[in-house]
C-alpha cells in the first residue's frame, strides 16, 4: 500500500493518504461499498452512465452536508445518463437519515465503513482519522477517470464548477 505523506490539512495539520494514486486516464478501480439497506455495490455497475464520485469525510459535518446538497441540486439538471454518488466512512444507516433529512433524491450515498476498499484503491483514506479525504472523481461510461479533485484542506469546499465542467466535456 503506498502512503501519500502530508498531501491534505485538517485546519492546516498534515495528514497522511492511504492507498493508491489514482490517475487521470486510469481505468477507475472497481470496488465494492455499501448501500443505504447494506446491500453490496460494486462501482462497476454503473458502467454506461457518468459518474461523479464525491468522497468526503462524514455528511454529518457542515462542508460535508453543503458538497453533498449541491451536488444533489446539479445532479437533477444533469441528465439520466449521469450519476452522483457520495461516499464516506459514514454508516449506511446514518447516511439515509442524512438524506432523509435533506431531502436528497438525486445523489446516491455508500458507505466505506466495512473495508475501507475504496479509500485504499482510490488513494484518500486518511491514515490517522480512518476518513475519506474530501475528493471528486469523474469517470466516463467507459469506467476512465477523467477528472480528480482532492481538495487540499479538508475544511475546504470542491471545485464544483471544474467538477460539472468535466461532466458536460464528457456528456458531449
Amino acid at each position: 500500500m503506498e502512503n501519500t505523506q502530508a498531501t491534505v490539512t485538517f485546519e492546516g495539520n498534515p495528514l497522511t493518504l492511504e492507498g493508491n494514486e489514482v490517475k487521470v486516464g486510469d481505468t477507475a478501480p472497481d470496488v465494492e461499498v455499501l448501500a443505504n439497506d447494506l446491500s453490496p455495490v460494486k462501482l462497476s455497475g454503473f458502467r454506461g452512465k457518468v459518474c461523479v464520485i464525491c468522497s468526503v469525510p462524514s455528511l454529518d459535518t457542515p462542508v460535508c452536508d453543503t458538497q453533498t446538497r449541491k451536488f444533489n441540486e446539479q445532479a437533477a439538471s444533469l441528465g439520466d445518463d449521469v450519476v452522483v454518488l457520495t461516499i464516506s466512512m459514514d454508516i449506511p444507516f446514518a447516511q439515509q437519515r442524512w438524506c432523509g433529512s435533506a431531502n436528497a433524491e438525486y445523489v446516491q450515498t455508500l458507505s466505506d465503513h466495512r473495508k475501507a476498499e475504496f479509500g485504499n484503491a482510490f488513494g484518500v483514506l486518511i491514515k490517522e482519522l480512518r476518513l475519506l479525504a474530501r475528493a471528486v472523481f469523474v469517470v466516463d461510461a467507459e469506467g476512465i477517470i477523467r477528472y480528480i479533485q482532492i481538495v487540499d484542506e479538508l475544511t475546504d469546499e470542491p471545485d464544483y464548477e471544474a467538477a460539472l465542467k468535466a461532466v458536460k466535456e464528457i456528456d458531449k
